[in-house]
């Protein structure tokens, strides 16, 4: 039943309720195709047992004939980053290998209670620090995708959400959660040929999701089209308590007002997205992009976002500096790992822990990030970062006066090679100076592959909307996906 695993979100639900194909059937081959495609080292953990459950309780509601959940017969992938109730959720780091939550995240509980099911847990950037799958304490997550200049190198599948992106690239899971916080979804989709959107900040939980930066964390779904994008989203989002940042709203059927026409919208292209440096292919794309808008009945108009330059530097100190609040209960006495040297006394053995705990990359942003909030820096550059990230908020407020969508580039190139940029942080830092932005304003943001670089790797397009218009962006990213027919996929070496 190999070929089941060629179908999406949409196809497995609709043919598990036609009785086409049983969800079983459809279980089994997603496993066997997790079981197979190890080299990736997309999946942490495997749950075969969890998928194989979910699907006999979808078979047999279909027998007796009750209505089936939203997506029963679905199986997904689970980033790393969520927790997930007795099965082991580690942040892909050493600090927290071992801890298996005894509660189960919001997200996770939600796309349960739809009915789908749990392949794995997938390998991501170590506590969603990173923008290429390298930090995993685990080992890199290994695109499937290859250069098409005869070589075999290695490519980044983009980060954090690496394990995510590969994993429905690669099609051995139909579907997977990310995480969003300064593009952790949207560059990964990008680098990998499919569909992922960052919601706005509080219509997913961040309940029961390992904390990075928490005023930027979200999560949202992963998938090979937008209409499956869409289709997730509406079973991940929705109110919950437990999280003071939830937003309190009911949750649209963006499936059901899916509409690739956009007569009578507007679209901004903002002028300062044109970085130094940007490969000619990126611009092409770009323009490519505008004029399969303008074919579905919009209007294009240049904005201005006077603030973007300032976006990146702003995120290195903002997110670093809840990094370090956040992972300062990482301390060896709880839970997770404990490194206690002969002798050594309580400070002695925090120190070991986290020495030995934590990967170059969090250290370096813990570091930054206690740098930033300590005495006498903390109104030199939180504060001030924290204005500036005010002022972009206003940019973009000022821009929906003029326009609906944005569109832009969701990244500055294509995949790079594993290694390439591993030893310049700040090289590995400008991958995100597209999808940055939208994090700080907190705004609904969507990559959606739009054609193939010269070296026949994938190319996305960014869609960022206005708060809580969820719906206008799946619209624009639907008119984009259905003009540029993108059925690129990478070639079996796994």
């Amino acid at each position: 039943m190999s070929d089941l695993t060629d179908l999406g979100i949409r196809e497995i639900r609709d043919g598990v309720r036609a009785g086409t194909f049983s969800a079983r059937e459809v279980a089994e081959a997603f496993n066997a195709a997790v079981s197979n495609a190890k080299a990736l080292n997309a999946f942490l953990v495997e749950t075969p047992d969890h998928a194989l459950a979910a699907a006999d309780a979808a078979d047999a509601a279909r027998a007796a004939g009750e209505t089936l959940k939203p997506l029963a017969g679905v199986p997904i992938g689970m980033k790393d980053l969520f927790c997930t109730k007795g099965v082991a959720s580690t942040a892909a780091s050493h600090i927290l290998e071992g801890f298996t939550p005894p509660y189960e995240s919001t997200v996770s509980q939600n796309l349960w209670d739809a009915g789908a099911g749990m392949l794995g847990k997938l390998n991501m950037d170590q506590f969603a620090m990173g923008s290429s799958n390298e930090t995993s304490a685990f080992g890199n997550v290994i695109s499937p995708w290859r250069r098409n200049d005869g070589g075999n190198a290695a490519l980044a599948p983009g980060g954090s959400s690496g394990g995510s992106s590969a994993a429905v690239a690669a099609r051995i899971a139909p579907g997977a959660t990310g995480t969003d916080t300064g593009g952790s979804i949207r560059q990964p989709a990008a680098f990998t040929g499919i569909s992922g959107i960052k919601p706005t900040y509080g219509r997913c939980s961040r309940w029961g999701t390992i904390a990075f930066a928490s005023s930027l964390d979200q999560a949202g779904p992963m998938a090979r089209d937008v209409r499956d994008c869409a289709i997730m989203l509406g079973a991940m989002a929705g109110f919950d308590a437990k999280d003071a940042t939830s937003l309190d709203l009911p949750v649209p059927n963006w499936e059901a007002m899916l509409d690739a026409s956009l007569a009578g919208k507007r679209v901004g292209v903002p002028k300062e997205y044109r970085v130094d440096g940007m490969p000619a292919e990126i611009e092409t794309l770009w323009q490519q992009g505008i004029q399969w808008l303008k074919d579905a009945g919009a209007e294009v108009v240049e904005v201005s976002l006077p603030h973007t330059k300032y976006a990146l530097p702003a995120y290195y100190i903002i997110a670093p500096a809840e990094a370090s609040s956040n992972l300062a209960r990482y301390d060896g006495v709880r839970y997770g790992e404990r490194d206690l040297p002969d002798g050594a006394n309580l400070q002695q053995m925090y120190a070991a822990t986290r020495a030995a705990g934590f990967g170059d990359e969090v250290k370096r942003r813990i570091l930054i990030g206690t740098y930033v909030l300590s005495a006498g820096f903390y109104d030199a550059y939180y504060t001030q970062a924290q204005k500036v990230r005010a002022l972009i908020a206003r940019d973009f407020e000022a821009a929906w006066e003029k326009c609906d969508v944005l569109l832009t580039p969701t990244a500055p190139s294509a995949a790079f090679g594993l290694g390439e940029k591993q030893a310049d942080p700040l090289a590995m830092y400008l991958n995100d100076v597209f999808t940055v932005p939208a994090s700080l304003a907190g705004l609904p943001a969507m990559s959606v592959p739009g054609g193939l670089s010269a070296e026949g790797l994938p190319l996305g397009l960014q869609i960022i909307g206005r708060p809580l218009d969820e719906q206008g962006v799946f619209n624009a990213a639907l008119a984009i996906e259905e003009r540029a027919g993108f059925a690129a996929r990478p070639q079996a070496w796994w």
